[in-house]
């Protein structure tokens, strides 16, 4: 699976996220490398980096500055499902590696 060029939005967040619908991720891949750069909502700017394995499962750290101005960092797990219309659909699961530490899950959707 490849994500090079492709843009994601949650729709669906733990009540300990901070990503929201108004969230826009904007995913490149080289190889099995992904990288995205994110905002909106109470994110100013996020960056994440991760692998790709032949699943098309994503293993990825993030960080982000926060409305609040706080650097949150991160790691996820990150599973695809591709939906009758052909997009992308993420379940994920992720743990804050900063502030509580606690974890979530989200599902974000191909735009």
């Amino acid at each position: 699976m490849n994500y090079n060029h492709k843009t994601f939005k949650p729709i669906q967040n733990s009540e300990n996220g901070e990503t929201s619908s108004e969230t826009i991720f904007k995913y490149q891949q080289s190889g099995n490398i992904l990288t995205s750069e994110y905002s909106g909502g109470q994110i100013i700017s996020g960056h994440l980096i991760g692998l790709v394995d032949n699943k098309g499962i994503i293993e990825m750290r993030y960080h982000q500055v926060n409305k609040k101005r706080e650097l949150m960092t991160g790691e996820c797990i990150s599973t695809p499902e591709i939906l009758p219309n052909g997009k992308i659909r993420l379940y994920e699961s992720w743990k804050w590696t900063s502030g509580n530490q606690s974890k979530g899950k989200s599902i974000l959707e191909e735009v």
